[in-house]
């Protein structure tokens, strides 16, 4: 409670009772011992290699008379050593603090802490509490809003065309949220038929089967080569274009 100064007093209550019943129901902390010797031979629970009498092992009191290897005593989900730690377990699995509680509440995509509100938003497969669902760049509340995500987290559609949007390899302009895009080689294109057409005879290529050379796209190699038989031995400004790093490497 004492790391979440902005709950709600309703959300404090919530996580009091949250955390006194994951105490009295789950924790507990591995012991480790030699295994005695009415546990010789017996299987570890965790990877079922036998452990013989006198060897290192880790016991778990909610857990009944198992033992695990040293190296076996982890967080189901994140494998995390907790020998010498606390654990929870849940439906005979043993959890660090962090995944048991994330079995029973959301967390917050933005603050990292648990959600304790009866609403929060959804999106993307993660879920944020109601008033840090905002955008990455300018803090602007985004419930209710369109949005762009970027990098996992939501951005506005103005600073996303703003600073984000990858520019158009045909026409120049910024592709935006709006926009359909087409994607090669890690550059960029609009997908109207105008931007993502073949360079000789404009034909368009979305669906349709591509190839490129120096960094112009072709609907065939026939029309890549009669490019190539019209053109002067270089081009400079298709050598610099393909010589550009494409933005995504």
């Amino acid at each position: 409670e004492r790391y979440c100064p902005d709950l709600a007093e309703e959300e404090r209550r919530q996580l009091r009772a949250f955390s006194a019943r994951r105490r009295r129901e789950a924790l507990g902390q591995g012991l480790a011992c030699p295994v005695p010797g009415p546990c010789h031979g017996c299987p570890c629970k965790k990877c079922g290699r036998r452990l013989n009498k006198g060897d290192p092992g880790i016991s778990a009191s909610r857990l009944g008379d198992q033992f695990w290897h040293p190296s076996c005593f982890s967080c189901h989900f994140c494998h995390q050593p907790l020998v010498d730690l606390i654990y929870f377990q849940q439906d005979g699995r043993i959890y660090c603090g962090r995944h048991h509680a994330e079995l029973f509440r959301p967390r917050c995509a933005s603050c990292d802490q648990l959600i304790f509100m009866e609403e929060c938003i959804e999106a993307e497969g993660r879920r944020w509490h109601l008033e840090h669902f905002c955008c990455l760049e300018c803090d602007m509340p985004l419930r209710g809003q369109r949005y762009v995500m970027k990098s996992g987290r939501p951005c506005c559609r103005d600073c996303f065309e703003t600073l984000f949007a990858e520019p158009c390899q045909a026409c120049g302009d910024p592709i935006g949220a709006d926009s359909e895009e087409a994607t090669h080689q890690g550059l960029h294109w609009h997908a109207r038929a105008a931007c993502f057409c073949c360079s000789l005879c404009r034909k368009p290529l979305r669906g349709q089967p591509l190839t490129s050379r120096r960094g112009q796209l072709f609907c065939s190699e026939t029309c890549s080569l009669g490019r190539d038989a019209s053109s002067t031995a270089s081009d400079s400004s298709d050598s610099a274009f393909a010589s550009a790093t494409s933005p995504d490497s």
